[in-house]
């Protein structure tokens, strides 16, 4: 039995218990007598002002696994690690463009889902149906991983990987029943309040890891002389600086990166439930200032490196880089409060995730294949049940499958939902593309872009990047995922041209010009509450 440290233990305990009690509250907050229909449950009525959604998008997109996994990366990579931090700087100007378009024309027809504006725009129910289930797919082992990342907390703290099944596991079966209960119960809300303590929290440990953990080594000039005596060593499969041969696969990597992160449901999700055009435009603006702190994250990789976090430990797994580093460089108490922001930090995102899937499943397979007729109870109903299957699926991927399988099915959600993006980005601009042959691009990059990851994996490494101290996804020619994407709108390209020229049958397109205009979003905020999709 590993020593526990319970100081730590007991401050990480008193932060779980608070968001708990945050999470069952938030069932009152702003909640309406009339809160049947799915968009009160699954995008908290679609009332979210600035800083919440600032919050709350925050809280989604910057989760437990990227406060583990891209610090591990830089541990692991050197240079190629930070290519997080221009990803996240280039994505915000580009969803600039989109996503307030999106917000309109989802007020107007009352769409829940992606896959919803999909289905109206283009009056293809296989088309639609594709985007949810990619959707569903690629979110499941992203839900997986922040519970791995709550259990690699506890391992540190001394709970887990004792041997003993129950111990080990137990973490887990705390963590799925806390978040299913707050989740079903309180819907969206739940993680929108909680997201304001997880912020605060990451944002705190971060700054004073930042100063405090380099005053006791050295200053940063001993840390980046640490970083670079490593990945100048002999066999060191990480660069300082990055070389020539690794900048085209590091700005592909990057590029692909950006336009998949608001493909991801639970981003929509975080979007369609702010309470007007301007709100998305604003937190477009701000939400680089997230960015800043990512590049802070991203050095605790250089400064695990100069503590010598895992040196001498054979087959020393990066992803405990940063918890280690907590427990061995912190006094007890501010482990406690470091690892309840990791833990928070898998809470929030895991809850969205849960509740994206839901409404996918909900609106796009439920009551478009089983039961067209379906109530706003109904769905509500439907959704809060679906929630709960997708965190057992994920937590079956924890406790049935090896954790690095997990993270390479996470890793390949994100080529798989960059596959959404030519049928979702361009219907907000045009409706020239034929639904055939969206369908049959988004066919093309998902079977070309899983062979492709599937085949850059050996024999002696189980992991779709090649080997365990590279970015996952590169092939020779760059980023996998961005080459299915470019691939995937060729196809689509040539398909509509011919498709036309053949006059072959095309859907009808329920939206008009005006709904994707701010004006046509501001009307349909004055007549709420939202209709539902009728398709």
């Amino acid at each position: 039995m590993k020593h526990v440290d319970w100081t730590a233990m007991t401050v990480f305990l008193l932060f779980f218990v608070l968001v708990t009690v945050m999470g069952f509250l938030a069932s009152r907050w702003r909640r309406p007598d009339d809160a049947q229909h799915l968009h009160e449950w699954g995008l908290g009525g679609r009332s979210f002002g600035t800083w919440v959604t600032w919050f709350l998008l925050g809280g989604d997109l910057y989760t437990a696994y990227t406060f583990v996994a891209v610090p591990a990366a830089v541990y692991a990579t050197g240079a190629m690690g930070f290519f997080a931090v221009p990803y996240t700087i280039i994505a915000y100007p580009l969803v600039f463009l989109f996503l307030p378009r999106l917000w309109s024309v989802s007020r107007v027809h009352g769409y829940v889902t992606p896959a919803d504006f999909v289905r109206g725009r283009y009056g293809s129910r296989g088309l639609s149906v594709a985007v949810a289930l990619t959707g569903i797919l690629a979110t499941m082992p992203y839900i997986a991983l922040q519970l791995v990342g709550i259990q690699a907390v506890l391992d540190v703290l001394g709970v887990g990987g004792s041997g003993n099944w129950f111990l080990q596991d137990l973490p887990l079966f705390v963590a799925f029943g806390v978040l299913a209960a707050y989740t079903y119960s309180s819907g969206l809300r739940a993680p929108a309040l909680i997201a304001f303590v997880k912020d605060a929290l990451v944002y705190v440990v971060i700054l004073v890891a930042v100063v405090y953990i380099p005053m006791r080594l050295g200053g940063y000039g001993s840390v980046f002389d640490s970083a670079a005596r490593k990945f100048s060593a002999p066999g060191s499969a990480g660069k300082l600086i990055l070389g020539p041969d690794k900048q085209w696969a590091y700005a592909t990597l990057a590029f692909g990166s950006a336009l998949a992160l608001f493909m991801y449901p639970h981003s929509v999700t975080g979007v369609l439930a702010s309470k007007s055009r301007n709100t998305v435009r604003r937190n477009m603006a701000i939400l680089p200032a997230y960015s800043l702190m990512l590049g802070l994250l991203a050095l605790l990789g250089f400064l695990a490196i100069a503590a010598g976090v895992g040196k001498g430990v054979p087959n020393f797994n990066s992803q405990l880089a940063v918890p280690q580093l907590f427990a061995d460089m912190f006094p007890s108490w501010f482990t406690g409060v470091a690892f309840a922001a990791i833990g928070i930090g898998a809470l929030v995102p895991a809850a969205i995730m849960s509740i994206a899937a839901a409404n996918l499943f909900t609106r796009n397979v439920y009551k478009e294949f089983l039961k067209p007729g379906a109530t706003p109870a109904e769905e509500t109903r439907v959704a809060k049940l679906a929630s709960l299957l997708v965190k057992v699926g994920a937590l079956a991927f924890v406790l049935v499958l090896d954790k690095q399988a997990a993270i390479n099915f996470q890793l390949l959600g994100g080529l798989w939902i960059l596959q959404t993006a030519v049928a979702l980005v361009a219907g907000l601009f045009t409706r020239w593309f034929h639904r055939w042959a969206l369908l049959a691009g988004w066919a093309v990059g998902m079977v070309y872009g899983t062979w492709q990851a599937w085949g850059v994996s050996t024999p002696k490494v189980k992991h779709f990047a090649g080997n365990s101290t590279e970015i996952p996804g590169i092939g020779q020619t760059g980023y996998i995922g961005l080459t299915a994407f470019v691939l995937n709108a060729v196809v689509a390209v040539v398909l509509t041209l011919v498709l036309r020229a053949l006059k072959a049958p095309e859907g009808a397109d329920e939206t008009a010009r005006a709904d994707y205009s701010a004006e046509a979003g501001d009307e349909a905020l004055e007549h709420a509450p939202q209709p539902a999709a009728a398709h």
